[in-house]
């Protein structure tokens, strides 16, 4: 963390931030937002090289563990905020982002805490605004309410802005399905273990 987090920590001193200029040449750039430990997001910056990656956490137990895969592979496509990514989202350039991975947020099942969930009009909107069109927009989840919550929320982002976010899902098997290159992660893992069922949703950005 003192030798390595400052060279790929994400500054929010800019207004704007042009995320390609934070690489070499990237192919494009995707952004996974609350990462956890790291896991997924260390396991596709190595098998893309080329794609940039962006990763919001704003706990730094998280933040130390992707340093430390950083570190163990050699990755030089990765940078971090260690923060909430809302503070990145709303100074990304527009149209910058090909991929959003939201996976397994925290729930707030407490009825009274829904609206600390961050899937809501707001973040939809610089969800909307960051992804250039034909980018991807990834939700994975093992609570039913909060799946349903993001699907009405999406619904309802649509009807009222016109179709933004195209969900891709043509069969029951493409939800249950988790996405190519999958590396599992402890949370998922956990939730099997428990009997719930994962969910992956995936919605085209128009």
């Amino acid at each position: 963390m003192e030798t390595l987090f400052p060279r790929v920590s994400i500054s929010l001193e800019d207004k704007a931030i042009d995320p390609r200029a934070l690489f070499g040449a990237p192919e494009e750039i995707w952004l996974e937002i609350g990462f956890g430990g790291g896991e997924h997001l260390a396991h596709q910056a190595s098998l893309h090289p080329g794609i940039g990656f962006l990763g919001c956490e704003p706990f730094v137990n998280g933040v130390a563990k992707l340093i430390a895969e950083i570190d163990e592979r050699g990755l030089g496509n990765v940078r971090i905020l260690n923060d909430d990514a809302r503070f990145l989202l709303e100074r990304l350039v527009p149209a910058s982002l090909a991929r959003i991975n939201i996976l397994y947020p925290d729930p707030w099942p407490k009825k009274r805490h829904n609206k600390r969930r961050f899937i809501n009009d707001e973040t939809l909107a610089f969800l909307a605004r960051a992804l250039k069109p034909g980018g991807e927009l990834r939700f994975a989840s093992d609570i039913p309410d909060y799946i349903a919550w993001t699907l009405a929320h999406i619904a309802r982002f649509n009807r009222e802005n016109g179709e933004t976010f195209i969900w891709t899902a043509e069969k029951p098997a493409d939800w249950r399905t988790p996405y190519e290159g999958w590396p599992g992660t402890r949370y998922e893992a956990k939730a099997i273990r428990e009997g719930r069922t994962p969910v992956y949703l995936s919605f085209r950005r128009a």
